[in-house]
């Protein structure tokens, strides 16, 4: 894999506005090449995007999913700034959409990593590093392995860096990112809650995960 240098970042930055995170993945998936990651920002309409990530997102909708046969159900609130964009039916589009894929997502918590509480990370830092196959390692190599598997922990909490069950090529965070840019305004999942009949009681569980799936026909 290709060494993306602080250097190439901040000049793929400069040139697009777009984050330093995305810019990274952008260098990473163009194997370091300026111009194709300048592309591959656009195509994920990442850069328009990030010029309005900074305003106040003060309006929006609570949307729904009840997956079939009432079994589960999902609410989810999709800010955005104006009432206008809310009534748009892209907005309203992004809003079902974002509910499928939290019905799908069984495991997600959370919204963002940045959401999880400090005392669940590092919860999940003291399992890793209790592990047996870490055991025999030298200290510096072991907290370099703990930090690779709590950051993959963490993403699979993160609603954010779920892949989107319609295109597998994106995240949640890109498909949000790219409406941003087609609809001009800040957009943000401030939250969700996910009812699943009879959790809690012991019984059979179906899959529902891969029913919903099925059911959009996701890209493999």
């Amino acid at each position: 894999m290709v060494e993306i240098s602080a250097k190439l970042v901040k000049e793929l930055r400069g040139k697009t506005g777009a984050g330093m995170m995305d810019c990274k993945k952008a260098l990473v998936e163009s194997e370091g090449d300026v111009e194709k990651a300048m592309e591959w920002l656009r195509k994920r309409g990442i850069t328009k995007a990030d010029k309005q990530l900074s305003k106040t997102t003060a309006e929006g909708l609570v949307g729904s999913y009840i997956h079939t046969g009432g079994r589960l159900g999902v609410l989810v609130e999709l800010n955005c700034q104006t009432d206008f964009v809310a009534r748009n039916e892209a907005f309203l589009q992004l809003v079902k959409d974002i509910a499928m894929q939290i019905a799908a997502c069984p495991g997600v918590e959370y919204v963002r990593v940045e959401d999880i509480p400090a005392e669940i990370v590092a919860k999940e830092k003291e399992i890793e590093a209790g592990k047996d196959d870490l055991s025999s390692k030298p200290e510096a190599v072991r907290a370099k392995i703990v930090d690779g598997r709590i950051d993959k922990r963490l993403k699979e909490l993160s609603l954010s860096d779920q892949a989107y069950i319609k295109d597998q090529s994106i995240t949640v965070e890109e498909l949000v990112k790219k409406n941003i840019a087609n609809l001009g305004e800040n957009i943000r999942i401030r939250r969700f809650v996910r009812f699943v009949m009879g959790e809690g009681i012991d019984k059979e569980e179906s899959d529902f995960a891969a029913e919903v799936a099925a059911q959009t026909g996701a890209k493999s």
